[in-house]
């Protein structure tokens, strides 16, 4: 039996369906190792990406997924490192969520993932089947436990690896990122090696799928539980590390790598969501309304730190009932971010709008919401008429505060390609724009110091879509209305629930009425990162018409 392992953990960032890519940079990266690393492993489905969704079901993805482990297997066949990988498998008339050993130049074994996650995001069931409880692999003469993912989150799997003689258990993830999660995975981690006393590798992809971010943050827990080695998060890094036995315990030599705090975590992936949505579609750059209020400009910051200033156009589009405030903090957000500005009026649109809407033979109703989404609208169409003409993609500027209660306009400033902070509360917004002005972390694109200037900040929010119009005159003050949302959406509590830990009545029932009659407006929104523990869309799934009313 070997005591000592070399192990490198490639924390990679694969796309998903580019099989060939994602082999291309595992190839490159192994060529590049010492010949004295006797493994490699990469994350959960790396050779395909995750989540695959409907492409696995497809025979010539999976007939290209094969060909690819197979070419990978016969490149091993050179006596450097074994590879261990995560692809679909294909048996018979099922699907397999599968890890694979790869050495002495072909697939040595293969586990199956036995616990296919069913909630929030997920749904393996549908597409995976179950694979059994099954021993550890021996590679390089030690018994490798290999779990997949979900395979960790009850002791049964782990139980059954420790019962079956396996030495060190290593986890391959695609472990998608939201505020709680990292803690939530060192605990359960650190239960399982306290449940089994033995060593666990924990290792995650990185990276942004459509509304999914993945943050990477690999770790190795000693016997006892205690962290011996970090990598970073919302990095794509190798790192190697060294596990030795000693008086009848695995060891680890590695480095403890520092994590980011949960608010730069979550700037982070918000970033990362965005530079990997727009490079991985071959966008030429984005394009945003820049209204002078915080939300567009925390999402001006955000794409010019993933994307750089060059590949950032701000368009401001005034109204009459625009204020010159708005329009200094437009421009001044612009030139502190270094991005292109321009100033596009709507007024003569609004007019010509208002021209054909008094041709129609209808019931008279006097101004009001109509004219105030036309305002919306008219700036919807012109940043996607320059998107069409010029190229670069929109990002809608919404917040999942209004996104919750509908306070955004369909087809207005809800339209775009990636809806940048639809996962983000409002009192998140203000906190990350703080951060944003005292932080710049080295890899982000955009300039040092204050990026949002501090009246933007301060001043109350407004859609300005009306003389002295104040969010607060629709809504709760947004501390409030967040803490209600958030229970309602997050938690699920009911209405009476809610009041009773002190609530006003009335306004939490005006709340989840919004919240209900807003679920349309959600189904047509562009997708976002979700960074919370349940966003809208493939992870908060509600019916479009229901006759449920919790708020009568």
């Amino acid at each position: 039996m070997k005591n000592k392992l070399k192990i490198v953990l490639a924390q990679l960032n694969p796309v998903v369906g580019d099989v060939k890519g994602n082999a291309q940079k595992l190839i490159n990266i192994r060529s590049n190792l010492n010949n004295n690393i006797d493994i490699i492993v990469v994350p959960e489905l790396y050779i395909s990406g995750y989540p695959i969704d409907d492409l696995v079901l497809r025979d010539d993805f999976l007939e290209l997924v094969g060909h690819q482990l197979n070419e990978l297997a016969k490149l091993t066949n050179d006596g450097k490192a074994a590879i261990i990988i995560g692809a679909p498998r294909k048996e018979k008339d099922t699907i397999r969520n599968s890890v694979f050993v790869l050495d002495e130049g072909e697939i040595i074994a293969f586990r199956d993932k036995h616990n296919l996650p069913n909630s929030g995001v997920f749904d393996e069931q549908r597409i995976f089947s179950q694979g059994p409880l099954s021993g550890p692999v021996k590679v390089r003469d030690v018994l490798i436990g290999l779990p997949i993912c979900e395979d960790i989150w009850t002791e049964t799997v782990v139980e059954c690896l420790c019962e079956t003689g396996a030495d060190i258990i290593l986890s391959i993830n695609a472990s998608p990122y939201t505020i709680k999660k990292r803690d939530q995975r060192m605990s359960v981690a650190v239960s399982r090696v306290l449940e089994s006393k033995l060593p666990l590798i924990y290792l995650n992809r990185v990276g942004g799928q459509d509304e999914l971010v993945f943050d990477g943050s690999s770790f190795c827990l000693s016997y006892d539980g205690s962290l011996t080695c970090q990598l970073h998060d919302f990095k794509e890094e190798t790192s190697e590390i060294t596990i030795e036995k000693k008086d009848n315990n695995w060891i680890f030599k590695a480095e403890i790598n520092n994590v980011s705090s949960n608010l730069e975590g979550l700037y982070k992936a918000l970033v990362m969501g965005v530079r990997d949505y727009v490079n991985n579609n071959n966008f030429p750059g984005v394009v945003l309304g820049m209204s002078g209020g915080i939300d567009s400009a925390l999402v001006a910051a955000i794409a010019t730190d993933a994307l750089g200033p060059e590949l950032v156009k701000a368009i401001m589009m005034p109204s009459p009932y625009t204020s010159n405030d708005s329009l200094e903090d437009a421009k001044n957000a612009s030139s502190k971010l270094g991005i292109e500005y321009s100033d596009l009026d709507i007024k003569d649109g609004m007019r010509v709008i208002e021209n054909i809407l008094q041709d129609f033979k209808g019931p008279f109703v006097k101004s009001g919401i109509a004219e105030e989404n036309i305002q919306s609208r008219l700036r919807g169409l012109v940043l996607m008429a320059i998107s069409n003409k010029y190229g670069p993609m929109v990002l809608a500027t919404g917040n999942k505060s209004e996104y919750a209660v509908g306070y955004a306009t369909l087809y207005g400033d809800m339209c775009g390609g990636f809806a940048v902070i639809k996962d983000l509360w409002k009192t998140h917004v203000f906190a990350l724009c703080k951060w944003r002005n005292l932080n710049k972390p080295e890899d982000f694109l955009g300039p040092d110091g204050i990026v949002i200037p501090e009246r933007i900040i301060t001043k109350p929010p407004s859609a300005e879509l009306r003389d002295d119009q104040k969010d607060t005159d629709s809504l709760p003050e947004y501390d409030i209305l967040d803490a209600i949302l958030q229970k309602l959406v997050e938690d699920d509590f009911s209405v009476n629930q809610i009041i009773s830990e002190g609530f006003n009545a009335e306004e939490v029932k005006r709340v989840s009425m919004l919240l209900s009659r807003s679920e349309y407006k959600r189904f047509q929104s562009a997708p976002g990162p979700k960074v919370t523990e349940k966003a809208f869309g493939r992870d908060r799934r509600y019916p479009l018409t229901s006759g449920f009313r919790n708020w009568s």
